[in-house]
């Protein structure tokens, strides 16, 4: 985390919009069951205000706040390595040192919190963009584009995988092996069985023992599944941000035109392959296939369109203004906003606080987003005002580097 007087504004509004727009979609994994996330006859309510919400976030935020985040971690990362070159400091020791705890941070999150937790994610992939730091953009940008390729085809094992499920034979020897994977796939992005919803609905209307235990089972590899699944598009995204970086345009150096010719490009072939996607979905009934299909390899290719188009209006609307101020210092205390979220949301849905795990629909849901996005603003600039960093940020630092770190504002 740089110091306040080196930092760059426009990278913490964009970070302080992505790690805010996060929720819009972490609020279901939070609040519903595991396939409500995907697919929403799952849980929730599919018609309506309920499905309505579902389009808008499907089509403007899902993924999209995710590769936003995901790309200024790439940038952050370049950002941090240049310093140290510059103060003559061990740039690998230092990388390595902030993804090491920051892996234990993720674990934490993972194991003790919640288990949406990117920042394990964030920190093996991390330790691989490093290696990269040295291309040209241009290069990065191209690597990064193979990537997501890549995921498309890895994404494309998973409808064609429950393709060939479906069509086994119940009097076929590998028939139940079938069947047992098949309800696996539906659990996670079809219509679970009622009594895999009810299990659901008590493991999180339950105690925090029965919760931790469920969680530790289910998530003993930490973050390496989910490398494993989306490692190729996330490293791509923090290669883009690395080379939007590096090019200037994320150091504010590239001209408002220049912005507006990616922005139109990017929501130009974003938002109609979406919207498309978002007919063919609602046409199908929401079918185990077609949502499989359309949130994996017919998204990714075009995803990363949408998110720089996002991070293009967001850097030509931070114009300053008290609004801006607030998201900015939101983005600068990321880290502390995106795992007190977790500490607001679990408290809010699960048994051992309020117990609200299923009780809301889609669309009240984000009632709840609208009440963190508050605190978010409230809390962040007042806090930034008195001291140098947010209460996390410090933590990570401090253990990054050794040493604790001055923290509030005129220390040395």
């Amino acid at each position: 985390m740089a110091s306040a007087p080196d930092r760059l504004q426009s990278l913490d509004t964009v970070r302080g919009v992505a790690v805010m727009g996060i929720l819009l979609l972490n609020i279901v994994g939070f609040g519903m069951p595991e396939a409500a996330y995907f697919n929403p006859r799952a849980y929730g309510g599919s018609e309506g205000a309920d499905l309505a919400v579902w389009i808008v976030n499907f089509i403007l935020f899902d993924g999209k706040m995710r590769g936003l985040f995901s790309f200024l971690f790439g940038a952050s990362l370049l950002l941090v390595v240049e310093r140290a070159e510059a103060k003559s400091e061990n740039p690998l020791q230092v990388h390595a040192s902030r993804m090491a705890w920051l892996l234990v941070f993720g674990l934490a999150h993972l194991w003790l919190l919640w288990f949406g937790d990117i920042l394990g994610l964030y920190a093996l992939l991390g330790m691989v963009a490093y290696f990269f730091r040295g291309m040209r953009s241009s290069r990065m940008v191209v690597l990064g584009a193979m990537l997501v390729l890549a995921q498309a085809l890895v994404f494309a094992s998973l409808p064609f995988g429950a393709y060939y499920l479906q069509t086994v034979a119940p009097d076929s020897p590998g028939y139940a092996n079938a069947a047992k994977q098949l309800a696996a796939l539906n659990d996670s992005f079809g219509i679970p069985t009622a009594a895999e919803t009810a299990r659901q609905l008590a493991l999180f209307r339950g105690g925090y023992a029965q919760i931790l235990a469920d969680r530790f089972a289910h998530n003993s590899l930490g973050p390496l599944p989910m490398a494993l699944l989306f490692g190729p598009e996330t490293l791509a995204y923090m290669l883009f941000g690395m080379a939007a970086l590096r090019s200037g345009f994320l150091r504010g150096e590239w001209s408002r035109a220049r912005v507006r010719k990616l922005l139109w490009l990017g929501f130009g072939v974003g938002l109609p392959a979406y919207a498309a996607i978002a007919v063919y979905l609602i046409n199908s009934d929401f079918s185990l296939f077609s949502v499989l299909l359309g949130v994996m390899p017919l998204t990714a290719p075009v995803r990363p369109f949408l998110f720089l188009g996002w991070a293009c209006l967001i850097l030509l609307l931070a114009r300053g203004g008290p609004l801006n101020a607030r998201i900015a210092a939101a983005g600068r205390m990321a880290f502390t906003n995106y795992l007190t979220t977790s500490l607001i949301c679990t408290t809010l849905f699960y048994g051992y606080g309020l117990g609200w795990f299923g009780y809301l629909s889609r669309a009240e849901l984000y009632l709840v987003v609208a009440g963190v996005w508050a605190l978010i603003l409230l809390w962040s600039k007042p806090w930034l005002a008195r001291f140098q960093y947010g209460p996390l940020e410090w933590v990570w630092r401090s253990l990054s580097r050794g040493r604790a770190q001055p923290m509030r504002r005129g220390a040395d």
